[in-house]
């Protein structure tokens, strides 16, 4: 598969395969059986790569020593907006997530490439477009046959575990390859009283479903090991319909969250936007529908807020743990969002569009033996990045499947340069048809958002100028009469300064998507993945 020529140039080279294989340098061997994985035999080549030591040229330590080979904690939440930080918003009340924030690095441009949950964790785990790994709503499995960064690990030698919301499959929470330990749930799960599968099997616990989660990763951190390992906590929280933990209810009972100016149903606000999106304010996802009439927009934030408390209890408690074992100072603690949340924008709630609250995430790095705390970076580190950096953490190899590029190297110093841009992507689902199939660019300055099957303008943001993504820039450009495509009459018809942004952009979008096997329109097909 080809890579976005935009970054290539700026990879090491010895974090990529170049050899047609997924995996670089390896001897294929016939493993062991390993029950539930389509991957048996390239786990196997993982593990020969592994046993090559320096071969791979890629390991966390400058030696490429197995005993570099960091300890990996990943923290994933659900819906968590980018700004859901006390540290950076001073609604919300998170003095753990602070803590871990002014001892590490907060990344102010983390996002995802596709905001939506399943979609976005199988991006996680895989490293890859959801053009590529398929699963493009939030009922279809990951696809067993594509390498994942926790078989990568489990490979290298690493012992891992699953703790908390698969949601790839919702009719299933059997363990997945990869997974050395395994604790999950069926679909979102509730927030009380689960059934959770513990390596196989089922059984009712009471209690508050992110606090158990969290029982269940401090065992693990606490196990008496000789070798490095991974655990990956995965949170229901803070999910709709929000249920606080009892300690936490009517904790923001007294307050208010701000509207965001974009919140009133103005014409001035929608003058230049797309008409499904003043339309979608009276839908599950707008703020006149409110999840079918169900809550209040007053109620909505305040119990989200509530029910993040408990996951920063978690972290607090997870901290605890990794000090407590002598681990904290070497361990590459990782705490993120599947994807954002609105909060009003635009008259929107939830998820699923392109604009910045719904793609943006926060992101705390913390790693003392790596790199000094306090930092903020601005680089765009995005959810297809978490598995080559875990990979290169551990001293594995990357396979070629991978479009992410590892951040490792921002952490430590060695890398140099960054991507300016990405792609985003969102599939329209039958069960949410009031969002449109989206295809955009993201970079530095500008943003470009193209739709599939609705006869409306493109969205064109100048973000420097405009950050709250008000004024549209391609918002008097339609195609009326005309026979032909939008982009001709951008093309035709937009100023001078807003054609040449426009064909900048396309260009990139194009070589994003042709270089990562993808078209820019739909094609029906029955999948042939395993799954």
């Amino acid at each position: 598969m080809m890579r976005y020529v935009a970054e290539q140039h700026m990879r090491r080279e010895p974090e990529r395969s170049r050899h047609g294989s997924p995996w670089r340098n390896c001897r294929c061997i016939r493993p062991p059986h390993h029950p539930g994985s389509g991957l048996a035999l390239v786990l196997a080549a993982i593990a020969a790569c592994s046993a090559l030591g320096s071969a791979t040229g890629h390991s966390a330590g400058d030696d490429g020593s197995q005993d570099e080979r960091r300890n990996i904690v990943f923290i994933l939440t659900d819906d968590q907006r980018f700004d859901a930080l006390g540290l950076l918003n001073d609604y919300f009340r998170t003095p753990n997530l602070d803590r871990l924030a002014e001892a590490g690095v907060l990344f102010e441009n983390a996002f995802v490439t596709t905001s939506l949950c399943s979609p976005s964790r199988a991006s996680i785990l895989s490293g890859q477009y959801a053009h590529a790994h398929q699963v493009l709503d939030n009922s279809t499995p990951m696809p067993r046959d594509i390498p994942t960064f926790p078989q990568g690990l489990q490979a290298a030698g690493y012992e891992t575990a699953f703790v908390g919301k698969w949601h790839m499959g919702g009719a299933s929470d059997d363990p997945r390859p990869g997974f050395d330990h395994w604790v999950s749930f069926r679909g979102q799960g509730p927030y009380t009283n689960p059934t959770l599968n513990i390596n196989g099997t089922r059984s009712e616990t009471p209690g508050y479903t992110t606090d158990l989660l969290t029982d269940h990763a401090v065992e693990f951190i606490r196990r008496d090991r000789d070798r490095p390992f991974l655990l990956y906590l995965s949170h229901k929280a803070v999910h709709a319909p929000f249920t606080p933990a009892d300690r936490h209810a009517r904790a923001y009972v007294d307050t208010r969250y701000p509207r965001p100016a974009s919140m009133a149903d103005t014409d001035a606000n929608y003058a230049g936007k797309p008409a499904w999106v003043r339309a979608q304010r009276n839908s599950w996802h707008g703020v006149d529908g409110m999840y079918d009439g169900r809550t209040d927009f007053d109620r909505f934030v305040r119990e989200y807020a509530e029910a993040l408390m408990a996951v920063d209890d978690s972290v607090g408690r997870v901290v605890e743990a990794l000090r407590d074992e002598g681990l904290l100072e070497s361990t590459l603690l990782v705490f993120t969002s599947d994807n954002g949340f609105q909060f009003g924008e635009h008259g929107l709630i939830d998820k699923r569009t392109m604009y910045e609250a719904s793609i943006r995430v926060p992101l705390i790095v913390h790693c003392p033996e790596l790199f000094d705390g306090g930092a903020r970076r601005q680089e765009m580190i995005l959810n297809i990045d978490f598995a080559p950096t875990f990979l290169v953490a551990a001293g594995a190899p990357i396979p070629e499947t991978m479009h992410g590029r590892s951040f490792h190297g921002l952490l430590d110093g060695t890398s140099a340069g960054w991507r300016d841009a990405f792609l985003y992507e969102y599939f329209w689902e039958r069960a949410f048809p009031q969002t449109p199939t989206v295809l955009g660019v993201r970079g530095d300055r500008y943003k470009l958002i193209r739709f599939h099957g609705v006869w409306e303008p493109y969205e064109l943001y100048d973000l420097d100028a405009d950050p709250h993504e008000m004024t549209n820039l391609l918002g008097d450009v339609r195609v009326e009469t005309q026979a032909g495509t939008l982009d001709r009459q951008v093309v035709q018809r937009a100023s001078p300064n807003v054609r040449e942004v426009f064909t900048g952009l396309m260009e990139r979008l194009n070589t994003i998507l042709r270089e990562t096997g993808a078209l820019d329109e739909p094609t029906w097909r029955a999948a042939t993945a395993t799954r």
